[in-house]
Protein backbone atom coordinates (compact mmCIF):
# COMPACT_ATOMS: atom_id res chain seq x y z
CA UNK A 1 0.00 0.00 0.00
CA UNK A 2 2.50 2.50 -1.19
CA UNK A 3 -0.37 5.55 -1.67
CA UNK A 4 -1.80 7.72 1.29
CA UNK A 5 -5.51 6.82 1.87
CA UNK A 6 -8.42 9.46 3.30
CA UNK A 7 -9.21 8.45 7.20
CA UNK A 8 -11.76 6.05 7.67
CA UNK A 9 -14.34 6.09 10.28
CA UNK A 10 -13.77 3.21 12.84
CA UNK A 11 -16.57 0.55 12.42
CA UNK A 12 -18.98 -0.15 14.78
CA UNK A 13 -18.57 -3.22 17.30
CA UNK A 14 -20.47 -5.96 15.50
CA UNK A 15 -23.46 -7.09 17.62
CA UNK A 16 -23.63 -10.11 19.36
CA UNK A 17 -19.70 -10.26 19.81
CA UNK A 18 -18.01 -9.95 23.15
CA UNK A 19 -15.83 -6.91 23.79
CA UNK A 20 -12.20 -8.41 24.32
CA UNK A 21 -10.33 -6.50 27.00
CA UNK A 22 -6.99 -7.62 25.03
CA UNK A 23 -6.46 -9.37 22.48
CA UNK A 24 -2.68 -10.30 22.19
CA UNK A 25 -1.02 -12.32 19.27
CA UNK A 26 2.46 -13.99 20.38
CA UNK A 27 4.85 -12.02 18.20
CA UNK A 28 3.06 -8.64 18.91
CA UNK A 29 4.85 -5.48 18.21
CA UNK A 30 2.47 -3.12 18.11
CA UNK A 31 -1.46 -2.41 18.88
CA UNK A 32 -4.15 -0.87 18.17
CA UNK A 33 -7.28 0.39 19.90
CA UNK A 34 -10.68 -0.81 18.23
CA UNK A 35 -14.42 -0.11 19.15
CA UNK A 36 -14.92 -2.98 21.48
CA UNK A 37 -11.22 -3.50 23.03
CA UNK A 38 -7.27 -3.15 22.27
CA UNK A 39 -5.75 -5.55 19.87
CA UNK A 40 -2.07 -5.87 19.96
CA UNK A 41 -1.16 -7.38 16.48
CA UNK A 42 1.91 -9.13 14.77
CA UNK A 43 3.40 -6.94 12.20
CA UNK A 44 5.12 -8.20 8.86
CA UNK A 45 6.65 -6.28 5.90
CA UNK A 46 7.46 -7.45 2.93
CA UNK A 47 7.72 -6.72 -0.99
CA UNK A 48 3.82 -6.75 -1.34
CA UNK A 49 1.55 -3.95 -2.88
CA UNK A 50 -1.35 -4.10 -0.03
CA UNK A 51 -2.42 -4.52 3.20
CA UNK A 52 -3.30 -7.75 3.93
CA UNK A 53 -4.99 -9.27 7.62
CA UNK A 54 -4.88 -13.17 8.68
CA UNK A 55 -6.93 -14.08 12.10
CA UNK A 56 -6.26 -17.32 13.25
CA UNK A 57 -6.08 -18.76 16.18
CA UNK A 58 -3.31 -16.96 17.60
CA UNK A 59 -4.70 -13.55 17.16
CA UNK A 60 -4.31 -11.03 14.17
CA UNK A 61 -1.51 -11.03 11.53
CA UNK A 62 -1.04 -8.13 9.46
CA UNK A 63 1.30 -7.59 6.04
CA UNK A 64 2.08 -4.98 4.79
CA UNK A 65 3.97 -3.06 2.10
CA UNK A 66 7.84 -1.72 3.12
CA UNK A 67 6.64 1.77 2.01
CA UNK A 68 3.65 1.37 4.62
CA UNK A 69 3.47 3.68 7.53
CA UNK A 70 1.61 2.69 11.20
CA UNK A 71 -1.05 5.62 10.32
CA UNK A 72 -1.92 3.71 7.12
CA UNK A 73 -1.80 0.36 8.86
CA UNK A 74 -4.47 1.93 11.33
CA UNK A 75 -6.57 3.58 9.02
CA UNK A 76 -7.32 -0.71 7.32
CA UNK A 77 -7.51 -1.90 11.01
CA UNK A 78 -10.12 0.66 11.50
CA UNK A 79 -11.76 -0.03 8.37
CA UNK A 80 -12.08 -3.71 8.75
CA UNK A 81 -12.47 -3.23 13.12
CA UNK A 82 -15.96 -4.92 12.51
CA UNK A 83 -13.96 -8.07 10.47
CA UNK A 84 -11.58 -8.13 13.28
CA UNK A 85 -13.22 -8.35 16.02
CA UNK A 86 -15.80 -10.76 15.25
CA UNK A 87 -13.22 -13.49 14.04
CA UNK A 88 -10.53 -13.05 16.69
CA UNK A 89 -14.48 -14.03 19.02
CA UNK A 90 -14.86 -16.96 16.96
CA UNK A 91 -11.31 -18.03 17.26
CA UNK A 92 -11.66 -17.65 21.12
CA UNK A 93 -14.87 -19.62 21.27
CA UNK A 94 -13.35 -22.12 18.76
CA UNK A 95 -10.44 -22.45 21.50
CA UNK A 96 -12.96 -22.87 24.49
CA UNK A 97 -14.90 -25.29 22.73
CA UNK A 98 -12.04 -27.50 22.29
CA UNK A 99 -10.09 -26.92 25.56
CA UNK A 100 -13.98 -28.42 26.78
CA UNK A 101 -13.81 -31.10 24.44
CA UNK A 102 -10.24 -31.92 25.60
CA UNK A 103 -10.23 -35.63 27.35
CA UNK A 104 -7.69 -36.92 29.38
CA UNK A 105 -6.43 -39.49 27.29
CA UNK A 106 -6.46 -43.38 28.69
CA UNK A 107 -8.53 -46.13 29.20
CA UNK A 108 -12.25 -45.59 28.01
CA UNK A 109 -11.13 -42.06 26.28
CA UNK A 110 -12.93 -40.68 23.41
CA UNK A 111 -10.77 -40.23 20.12
CA UNK A 112 -12.62 -38.78 17.07
CA UNK A 113 -11.91 -41.11 14.01
CA UNK A 114 -13.18 -40.74 10.77
CA UNK A 115 -16.28 -39.29 11.64
CA UNK A 116 -16.90 -41.78 14.09
CA UNK A 117 -16.09 -41.70 18.19
CA UNK A 118 -14.19 -44.24 19.38
CA UNK A 119 -13.49 -45.72 22.99
CA UNK A 120 -9.78 -46.56 23.81
CA UNK A 121 -9.05 -50.07 25.29
CA UNK A 122 -6.11 -50.68 27.43
CA UNK A 123 -3.97 -53.93 27.67
CA UNK A 124 -4.05 -54.87 24.20
CA UNK A 125 -1.33 -57.63 22.52
CA UNK A 126 -1.71 -55.44 19.22
CA UNK A 127 -3.52 -52.58 17.67
CA UNK A 128 -7.12 -53.60 16.75
CA UNK A 129 -10.35 -51.79 15.82
CA UNK A 130 -13.10 -53.69 17.08
CA UNK A 131 -16.83 -51.51 15.82
CA UNK A 132 -16.16 -48.31 17.77
CA UNK A 133 -13.34 -49.78 20.54
CA UNK A 134 -9.74 -49.30 19.45
CA UNK A 135 -7.54 -51.71 21.35
CA UNK A 136 -4.29 -49.96 22.75
CA UNK A 137 -1.15 -51.74 23.65
CA UNK A 138 -0.59 -49.70 26.85
CA UNK A 139 -1.34 -50.71 30.54
CA UNK A 140 -4.04 -49.22 32.23
CA UNK A 141 -1.68 -47.04 34.42
CA UNK A 142 0.58 -45.82 31.13
CA UNK A 143 0.12 -41.80 31.51
CA UNK A 144 -1.88 -38.75 29.33
CA UNK A 145 1.64 -38.30 27.35
CA UNK A 146 2.28 -42.12 26.96
CA UNK A 147 -1.01 -42.67 25.45
CA UNK A 148 -1.50 -39.25 23.16
CA UNK A 149 2.17 -40.32 22.18
CA UNK A 150 1.28 -43.70 20.88
CA UNK A 151 -2.51 -42.62 19.49
CA UNK A 152 -0.87 -40.04 17.18
CA UNK A 153 1.14 -42.79 15.86
CA UNK A 154 -1.80 -44.67 15.11
CA UNK A 155 -3.82 -42.01 13.77
CA UNK A 156 -1.06 -41.08 11.40
CA UNK A 157 -0.55 -44.14 9.72
CA UNK A 158 -4.32 -44.44 9.40
CA UNK A 159 -4.07 -40.72 7.45
CA UNK A 160 -1.80 -42.20 5.25
CA UNK A 161 -3.69 -44.98 4.31
CA UNK A 162 -7.25 -43.14 4.04
CA UNK A 163 -5.36 -40.03 1.82
CA UNK A 164 -3.91 -42.44 -0.54
CA UNK A 165 -7.05 -43.98 -0.88
CA UNK A 166 -8.95 -40.57 -1.41
CA UNK A 167 -6.28 -39.26 -3.53
CA UNK A 168 -6.43 -42.65 -5.99
CA UNK A 169 -10.01 -42.02 -5.96
CA UNK A 170 -10.06 -38.52 -7.07
CA UNK A 171 -6.73 -37.69 -9.07
CA UNK A 172 -7.97 -39.37 -11.86
CA UNK A 173 -11.50 -37.68 -12.14
CA UNK A 174 -9.66 -34.56 -12.43
CA UNK A 175 -7.39 -35.29 -14.74
CA UNK A 176 -3.96 -34.97 -12.40
CA UNK A 177 -1.25 -37.14 -11.17
CA UNK A 178 0.53 -36.00 -7.97
CA UNK A 179 3.97 -36.72 -7.69
CA UNK A 180 4.06 -37.41 -4.40
CA UNK A 181 1.16 -37.52 -1.23
CA UNK A 182 2.65 -36.99 2.42
CA UNK A 183 1.36 -36.03 5.61
CA UNK A 184 1.49 -32.18 7.31
CA UNK A 185 1.18 -31.60 11.05
CA UNK A 186 1.20 -27.55 10.15
CA UNK A 187 -0.77 -25.39 12.78
CA UNK A 188 -3.10 -23.48 10.45
CA UNK A 189 -3.09 -25.17 7.35
CA UNK A 190 -5.09 -28.10 6.04
CA UNK A 191 -3.56 -28.94 2.74
CA UNK A 192 -1.15 -27.81 0.63
CA UNK A 193 0.71 -28.52 -3.40
CA UNK A 194 3.38 -27.85 -4.71
CA UNK A 195 4.58 -27.03 -8.32
CA UNK A 196 6.35 -30.16 -8.63
CA UNK A 197 2.80 -32.08 -7.61
CA UNK A 198 3.56 -32.69 -4.04
CA UNK A 199 0.30 -33.02 -2.23
CA UNK A 200 0.85 -32.68 1.82
CA UNK A 201 -2.44 -33.56 3.60
CA UNK A 202 -2.78 -32.50 7.58
CA UNK A 203 -2.60 -35.89 9.25
CA UNK A 204 -5.36 -34.17 11.65
CA UNK A 205 -7.97 -34.42 9.02
CA UNK A 206 -8.25 -38.33 9.96
CA UNK A 207 -10.06 -37.33 13.17
CA UNK A 208 -13.02 -35.54 10.60
CA UNK A 209 -15.82 -37.31 8.77
CA UNK A 210 -14.57 -38.50 5.05
CA UNK A 211 -16.39 -36.07 3.54
CA UNK A 212 -14.55 -33.33 4.82
CA UNK A 213 -11.49 -35.13 3.85
CA UNK A 214 -12.55 -35.18 0.39
CA UNK A 215 -13.02 -31.51 0.17
CA UNK A 216 -9.44 -31.12 1.17
CA UNK A 217 -8.04 -33.38 -1.26
CA UNK A 218 -10.21 -32.46 -3.67
CA UNK A 219 -9.08 -28.46 -2.89
CA UNK A 220 -5.29 -29.80 -2.98
CA UNK A 221 -5.46 -31.85 -6.18
CA UNK A 222 -6.94 -28.93 -8.01
CA UNK A 223 -4.08 -26.99 -7.11
CA UNK A 224 -2.16 -29.11 -9.93
CA UNK A 225 -4.48 -27.83 -12.64
CA UNK A 226 -4.71 -23.98 -11.03
CA UNK A 227 -2.15 -22.87 -9.23
CA UNK A 228 -4.60 -20.26 -7.51
CA UNK A 229 -8.23 -19.80 -6.15
CA UNK A 230 -9.40 -18.30 -9.49
CA UNK A 231 -12.79 -18.62 -10.74
CA UNK A 232 -11.12 -21.40 -13.10
CA UNK A 233 -10.16 -23.27 -9.68
CA UNK A 234 -13.24 -23.20 -8.29
CA UNK A 235 -14.86 -24.60 -11.06
CA UNK A 236 -12.47 -27.59 -10.80
CA UNK A 237 -13.25 -28.18 -6.96
CA UNK A 238 -17.21 -27.88 -8.15
CA UNK A 239 -17.49 -30.01 -11.00
CA UNK A 240 -16.56 -33.00 -8.44
CA UNK A 241 -17.83 -31.25 -5.04
CA UNK A 242 -21.07 -29.64 -6.33
CA UNK A 243 -21.76 -28.89 -2.14
CA UNK A 244 -17.88 -28.08 -1.53
CA UNK A 245 -19.20 -25.03 0.05
CA UNK A 246 -20.99 -26.78 2.57
CA UNK A 247 -18.07 -29.22 3.44
CA UNK A 248 -15.95 -25.98 3.55
CA UNK A 249 -18.32 -24.58 6.56
CA UNK A 250 -18.08 -27.28 7.95
CA UNK A 251 -14.49 -27.92 8.35
CA UNK A 252 -13.97 -24.42 9.20
CA UNK A 253 -16.09 -25.13 11.80
CA UNK A 254 -14.64 -28.09 13.07
CA UNK A 255 -12.55 -28.78 17.11
CA UNK A 256 -10.10 -31.16 16.75
CA UNK A 257 -8.44 -32.86 20.17
CA UNK A 258 -5.31 -32.19 20.95
CA UNK A 259 -2.53 -35.26 20.79
CA UNK A 260 0.67 -33.16 21.52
Amino acid sequence: MSRRTAPVAPAAAPAGVPAPSLWRHPEARHAVTLPGGEVAYALRRSQRRSIGLVVDAQGLRVAAPRAATLAQVEQVLQAKAAWILRHLAAQQERALRRQEAQPVWGPQAPLPCLGRTLRLQAQAPAWRLDGELLHVPLPDEAPPAQWAAALRGWLQTRALEVFKERCALYAPRMGVRPARLALSAAATRWGSASAAGVIRLNWRLVHLAPALIDYVVVHELAHLREMNHSAAFWAHVRAVLPDFEQRRAALRAAVLPALE
